[in-house]
């Protein structure tokens, strides 16, 4: 059996008997070629074409295959145990083909969660490859190429080198920068809100000022003056209660978790970015260790289903009877709709074991994954629970000033008449609550109400919010735009490629970004678009369902694609990206520009290629090189990870990921000592005995 990774190996091994050998591929084993376009495109005549990708097994699994191909020479069946989705569906086809095994030997085997039964009854039901899967994949992977291939050589002749452009990464962007433009354009208006302090008794209420002249004429104070005026008659006003109103509102639970959701959470609860999220619940699927056993303790974290396997839903139920009791539990499971979108081929996020509680696990698992497991298993069981029941209610005060149309304030309060799913799982929130609602004393309509103060606030309307990672995500779902195993690696590229930068947890464009999104929705705005990318999702779901032919689906894009870079070409004007310094040259006195490179920015001579004097922006270290001598400069790696290289790179390759510090080992007298990051406080050691200082 081949699967991906050496944890979900490890995983299975332990369900299956010693007849079979459990091997890992480490994910995709062939792909198109890296430095190439890897797609021999033919015309056939009235504008179509026939696309044959040029697959080659990946340079670093060549002993990954070797090792299979040995493996499988004598098994008498070879079960491709890949991922449930359509990528995991191509790994299994690409390792079908580099094995070039009898297709009779190969079999493939799905399961959504990794527990004896799923793995036993995937055999059970081991079935062919499906094409149609195979084929979307691949028709997905060719356009991506092609779009990529063909934008990214523009984007770096026109406006920088090494820049790149995608199908989604580049919508991403465009989002990003398009309510970057729609703050910039905000004109703010301002408002001013007038409150009123008032005494029941022992209770100290705080009622906003909404209407004049009778309930519902609706009073807006655009300026100081209009706020004081009601401010005056506020202050010399009797106050009463007009009506009371109270209604019961339900509040149904929340489905379980899907991909989206499940990174929205836990940007908003845990503060976790997509990509976090993703490894830690990549490690929970696969396996972990507890007590002398590996178990996989969720279902398959990629997923847009909220279907749950009836099994799944008697344990959950019976979790409910027995810890919360009958009262939360509904007379039947609750049953959620998936969109139409959704590919439906697994289920929701879920824990596999309802007997294994996150407090039972404390012990067991460390701090992330304990965290996360938490939040999936909180949400599923809630997602299982009846509603919250709330009554709200609504306080209209009348204020009354002889010689003047009455003036109306209202407040609000709710009371939680039972806490249904509540009790164990509330969803977090992009934005806090501007008042939080709250337990109103017992009131009575005519009850007079003493005036303690009066408050006027200006305030102004507020831009549109910058996306977070939370709120992106979840509008990349909403718009159709990418499937869940795309959300956390388009993140991560528009924030590595340098398109756009996070400050706390807001995602803000950069002048890169700005001038690239720019450049291509002049020229190719039909295919970087958000109707475009969401239709090309959906048909790839067409093709999986065997709707059409993959090379159709590429054909009805390249084409017009081609159009757009011919014109790209020619009508595409070069952008000047450097920035003006302070610096002088000091060869030849002309300024200096501040220039991007692949290893940050630095300082060229602007009377280049006359003069190529350039110097680096980077912060210096206190230590010199220990190889040659020269500064050490604080770097930044192509995936942007900080590290401490040499200046004289590349006459002197000394690089460490560990920042170096003045100081000698008092063991083996090495001349410094670097700081090594911890998960609590960092250590100094030396990197030669690795003693600490």
């Amino acid at each position: 059996m081949i699967v991906e990774s050496p944890a979900k190996a490890k995983t299975i091994s332990q369900y299956l008997g010693p007849n079979y050998v459990i091997l890992a591929s480490f994910g995709h084993v062939r792909d198109l070629p890296e430095r190439t376009l890897g797609i021999d495109i033919q015309s056939t005549g009235s504008s179509r074409s026939t696309f044959t990708p040029k697959y080659s097994v990946m340079k670093d699994k060549a002993q990954v295959i070797k090792k299979l191909k040995d493996a499988s020479k004598t098994a008498p069946t070879i079960y491709l145990a890949t991922d449930p989705d359509r990528e995991g569906e191509a790994i299994a086809w690409h390792i079908k083909e580099a094995l070039n095994a009898p297709a009779s030997k190969i079999r493939r085997v799905v399961f959504n969660e990794i527990t004896k039964t799923a793995v036993q009854n995937a055999i059970g039901n081991a079935r062919d490859i499906n094409s149609h899967l195979v084929d979307a994949q691949q028709a997905r992977r060719v356009v991506d190429r092609l779009i990529g291939y063909k934008l990214s050589p523009i984007l770096s002749k026109k406006i920088r080198k090494g820049l790149s452009a995608g199908r989604v990464q580049s919508v991403a962007v465009k989002l990003i920068c398009e309510r970057e433009l729609a703050i910039r354009a905000f004109i703010p208006q301002e408002y001013w809100v007038v409150s009123v302090d008032l005494d029941k008794q022992d209770y100290r209420l705080v009622a906003k000022l909404v209407a004049e002249g009778s309930p519902d004429r609706k009073c807006e104070l655009g300026t100081e003056s209009a706020a004081s005026e009601m401010v005056t008659r506020l202050e010399q006003s009797q106050y009463h209660v007009l009506s009371i109103k109270k209604t019961k509102q339900k509040r149904n639970p929340y489905p379980p978790f899907i991909t989206s959701t499940l990174q929205q959470d836990a940007s908003r609860k845990l503060g976790w970015s997509a990509k976090k999220t993703m490894m830690v619940a990549q490690k929970l699927y696969e396996g972990v260790q507890i007590g002398a056993d590996t178990i996989g303790l969720i279902t398959y974290m990629r997923t847009d289903s909220f279907r749950v396997s009836e099994d799944a839903l008697q344990s959950v139920r019976q979790h409910i009877n027995d810890v919360y009791g009958p009262n939360y539990l509904p007379n039947s499971p609750n049953r959620y709709k998936t969109k139409g979108s959704a590919q439906d081929a697994h289920e929701a996020i879920r824990p596999t074991y309802l007997d294994r509680s996150p407090k039972a696990l404390e012990a067991a698992l460390p701090l992330d994954q304990l965290k996360l497991y938490r939040l999936i298993w909180d949400r599923f069981v809630a997602s299982q629970m009846k509603p919250c029941e709330i009554e709200n209610t609504a306080v209209i005060i009348e204020a009354s000033l002889a010689n003047h149309p009455s003036l109306y304030l209202k407040l609000t309060g709710h009371v939680v008449l039972f806490d249904g799913f509540s009790a164990v799982y509330m969803e977090g929130k992009d934005q806090d609550d501007e008042e939080e609602s709250r337990r109103l004393p017992p009131l009575a309509e005519k009850d007079p109400l003493t005036l303690a103060s009066v408050n006027a606030q200006q305030k102004f309307t507020q831009p549109p919010s910058r996306y977070t990672e939370a709120t992106l995500v979840k509008e990349l779902e909403e718009s159709g735009i990418g499937r869940p195993s795309t959300y956390a690696p388009t993140l991560s590229t528009i924030v590595d490629r340098g398109y756009v930068e996070k400050e706390k947890k807001s995602l803000l464009p950069t002048d890169l970004g700005m001038i690239t999104n720019e450049k291509l929705q002049e020229f190719f705005s039909g295919i970087i678009d958000i109707h475009f990318t969401a239709g090309m999702e959906t048909r790839l779901d067409e093709i999986m369902d065997g709707k059409h032919e993959w090379g159709d689906v590429v054909g009805d894009i390249y084409h017009p694609l081609s159009e757009m870079l011919e014109k790209a070409q020619v009508g595409m004007t070069k952008v000047n990206t450097d920035r003006p310094s302070d610096e002088v040259c000091p060869k030849c006195g002309s300024s200096m520009a501040i220039k991007a490179g692949r290893f940050g920015d630095f300082l060229a001579c602007t009377n280049y290629p006359e003069c190529k004097t350039t110097r680096s922006m980077a912060a210096k270290l206190e230590v010199p090189c220990p190889s040659c001598g020269s500064d050490i400069l604080e770097r930044k790696s192509k995936r942007g990870k900080l590290f401490y290289g040499c200046s004289g790179y590349p006459a002197c390759t000394f690089a460490s990921w560990d920042r170096l510090i003045s100081g000698e080992c008092a063991s083996c007298k090495n001349p410094y000592l670097v700081i090594k990051k911890g998960k609590g406080n960092d250590q100094t050691i030396c990197p030669s005995c690795h003693t600490p200082a």
